[in-house]
Parts: structure tokens; C-alpha cells; sequence
């Protein structure tokens, strides 16, 4: 229980350093942010965890595959928000928007027997 305790303070921080960062300064924000962190952590959490490199590669080859169609959220969002649409509103519907390209992506990756 202490070693998810642990994984859970370590990642928690990480976020909330690169959120107080980002009001100082959104530029260095976005420089620790473009950092795979999330990657990074899962990496590493699922080799301390199994040992087994073959999981650490094979999530690593998904998550590049999958960055393709996570890029919409980052285009959609600011393209709301520069029309003044509402924050929330912004953020639903960035997520639904990525979740239906997410899709697609993995449709078409599947019928070409990329991604199982």
C-alpha cells in the first residue's frame, strides 16, 4: 500500500509543479509539459512494476502511434477558446472531439493490422 502511495505523491507532484510553473511562466510550463512526463512516469512505474521490457517497448510503440489523434485536443481547444467559448464547454467538447478522432485512428490502424 506505501508503494502506491508513493507512485501516487510522485506523480501528483509533478503535476502540481508544472501547474504552479505555468502561472509564473505558461512558456516554461509548456516546456516541462511538452516533456513526456505522463509517458515517462508510465514507463517507468510498469518496469519497476513487471521487470519486463517487452511491456515498457511495446507501450512506448502504442503511445507513439496514439499521439497522432491525441494532437486534435490541442488544436480544437485554443480554436474554441479564441471564438470565446465558454472554458467547460471548450474542454467537453475538445475531449469528445479527440475521443471520436481516437477512433478513427484506431479503426483505420486496425484494418491495416498496425494496432490490435
Amino acid at each position: 500500500m506505501m508503494y502506491y502511495f508513493t507512485k501516487l505523491i510522485i506523480t501528483a507532484l509533478i503535476i502540481v509543479i508544472v501547474s504552479e510553473v505555468a502561472k509564473k511562466s505558461t512558456f516554461i510550463g509548456a516546456i516541462i509539459i511538452s516533456i513526456p512526463l505522463t509517458s515517462l512516469l508510465a514507463f517507468s512505474w510498469l518496469y519497476i512494476d513487471t521487470k519486463d521490457y517487452q511491456k515498457v517497448i511495446d507501450l512506448s510503440y502504442g503511445t507513439i502511434l496514439l499521439s497522432i489523434p491525441g494532437f486534435a485536443f490541442f488544436i480544437i481547444l485554443p480554436i474554441l477558446l479564441k471564438f470565446k467559448q465558454n472554458f467547460a464547454f471548450s474542454i467537453i467538447i475538445s475531449i469528445i472531439g479527440t475521443a471520436i478522432i481516437y477512433f478513427i485512428f484506431t479503426y483505420f490502424l486496425k484494418k491495416l493490422g498496425i494496432f490490435i
